[in-house]
């Protein structure tokens, strides 16, 4: 993983839900750019389909067009959903060995999104808060890792539960190779 920048992101999905979420809320694509502390060149290339959005680009976006991040990369999915190791939109951390694959987005009603997290050790993956009133909650699967708020990370193994606020900085660093996790984004 270490070194690589493909991040994997349907582009076409991504374009196609930026545009219809500005539209939505009325918004100049200057102004998005602005409230997402994005480049508007960058935004404008997203928005044709070019381009390699990073995860916190799109964290941004998300929480600029207050919508979740899941809302911008999944595609419209049929109702019996099955995603297959290795398969899902998955976008790539900017400054860590940490990608993020979404397995399942909001359904109507509900306000959750799910993803299969990998990291590898070095730098951590640290996020800025989320839109207010998100709560993470993350299960480790392989590995270990500090997780939780930036400034009193808990030391996960297999099979360990965390929740904390993703509303507040957080952080996820690998403390051994192929760390992997599930992650539940709930929206409140």
């Amino acid at each position: 993983m270490a070194g690589t920048r493909d991040s994997g992101a349907p582009l076409a999905v991504i374009a196609a839900s930026l545009q219809r979420e500005r539209r939505r809320t009325g918004l100049s694509l200057a102004e998005v750019a602005r409230r997402a502390g994005v480049a508007k060149s960058t935004l404008s290339q997203l928005e044709s389909g070019t381009g390699n959005p990073s995860v916190e680009t799109l964290w941004a976006l998300s929480v600029a067009l207050d919508v979740p991040f899941a809302q911008l990369v999944q595609p419209v999915r049929p109702r019996v959903q099955v995603v297959r190791a290795g398969e899902g939109p998955r976008v790539a951390a900017e400054h860590a060995d940490y990608t993020a694959t979404l397995l399942a987005s909001c359904p109507p009603n509900a306000r959750r999104d799910i993803y299969l997290l990998a990291a590898e050790p070095g730098r951590p993956r640290e996020s800025d808060p989320h839109m207010p009133g998100v709560v993470e909650h993350v299960v480790l699967s392989t590995g270990r890792a500090l997780v939780g708020l930036t400034e009193e990370p808990v030391e996960l193994h297999p099979g360990d539960y965390i929740a904390y606020p993703g509303d507040l900085p957080h952080v996820f660093k690998a403390l051994e190779t192929a760390t992997t996790a599930v992650l539940v984004s709930e929206h409140v």
